[in-house]
């Protein structure tokens, strides 16, 4: 085995998309040849408050030299890419960054929201806005002069609705139990809701999540019992996924707003578990309320696995050739990423 010696392998990047339930970690170089990538469960999630997330991400990283028939050192690459939940603003970053700089990774490190992994990865471009929809809701922008907007992302105390799977799965379960006790209309969310975890009662979910017995996490699992309703003619909830779509386009739109990219042709990337999910019909209403603030927009749904985005900022920080970029792209998938270790 190869012995590293504590150097930092030159023109190579550590990328990493982490989020609060997996990761995807990518270990690349110049040419942009995958060395090695994962994809791991568990808590990423970086926010004040997140407890275990260096430790999952410590354990993580020490899994790439194996991977790669190495010994294990600190020194994993030139650069790292950290594209994290919980990077939600600036002291987020620097915080952040002092913590993984400790660590010895990497000679040079670079912090961003999520957000800025899905941009990267949905365009060539390097400028655009995205929007993901997954357990939250986060939007970014780059405009074409390198200048950046970004949402805290704190929920209601950053003035945040309709807030993503996570906010549709308890508005879900919210609106079985008014529908229940009386309070709201009918909804055929009061037997799928309870159903979806083997209980008989929306009060019976309320109560298992009061009492610690069902991680209220695992409410966002009922958001697609949000569209299966709605499907059926549930008009409860079409009315929650028409709350949700509005703050995407209304999130998207103050982006390409304070850009002043309204009349570009701006690239608008869609990404997160709900809006993967999204019928065709979702994406049109979305589509069409965008294009309302910038009629030249193009909406683009993110196939690819964001730790693409990742490797992609760090392959541009190297300044790497196009050839060498879409080398990374046709190899870094989420094929690559769920395979197992040979």
């Amino acid at each position: 085995m190869r012995k590293l010696l504590g150097m930092f392998p030159d023109k190579t990047v550590l990328a990493v998309d982490g989020g609060a339930s997996k990761a995807d970690l990518a270990l690349v170089d110049v040419k942009g040849t995958v060395l090695a990538a994962m994809r791991r469960r568990g808590s990423f999630h970086f926010g004040l408050g997140y407890n275990g997330s260096l430790n999952s991400l410590t354990d993580a990283i020490k899994a790439i030299p194996r991977r790669r028939g190495v010994d294990s050192s600190p020194a994993i690459a030139a650069l790292g890419v950290f594209c994290l939940a919980g990077a939600d603003i600036p002291i987020d970053d620097r915080r952040i960054a002092a913590e993984l700089e400790g660590q010895g990774w990497t000679r040079k490190t670079i912090v961003r929201n999520d957000t800025f992994a899905v941009l990267r990865a949905g365009t060539d471009r390097k400028w655009g806005v995205a929007v993901v929809c997954g357990t939250g809701m986060n939007c970014a922008g780059v405009g074409p002069d390198g200048r950046s907007v970004r949402f805290p992302s704190f929920g209601e105390l950053s003035g945040d609705r309709a807030h993503g799977g996570g906010w549709l799965g308890r508005s879900a379960l919210g609106a079985a139990i008014r529908a229940r006790d009386g309070r709201g209309p009918r909804t055929l969310l009061e037997q799928l809701v309870p159903a979806h975890f083997g209980m008989s009662r929306p009060t019976a979910v309320m109560e298992a999540v009061y009492t610690g017995k069902l991680d209220s996490y695992r409410l966002s699992e009922s958001a697609p019992l949000v569209f299966q309703a709605a499907g059926a003619g549930d008009r409860v909830a079409q009315g929650l996924i028409d709350e949700m779509t509005q703050e995407i386009v209304v999130t998207a739109n103050a982006a390409i707003k304070r850009l002043h990219l309204s009349d570009h042709d701006v690239h608008v990337v869609l990404g997160g578990g709900v809006l993967r999910a999204a019928d065709d019909k979702l994406i049109a209403r979305i589509t069409a309320g965008i294009r309302r603030q910038a009629p030249q927009a193009q909406i683009l749904h993110l196939e690819a696995p964001p730790v693409l985005g990742a490797a992609l900022i760090g392959l541009d920080e190297l300044d790497a050739t196009a050839g060498a970029r879409a080398r990374l792209r046709s190899n870094l998938t989420h094929k690559r990423l769920a395979a197992r270790p040979s």
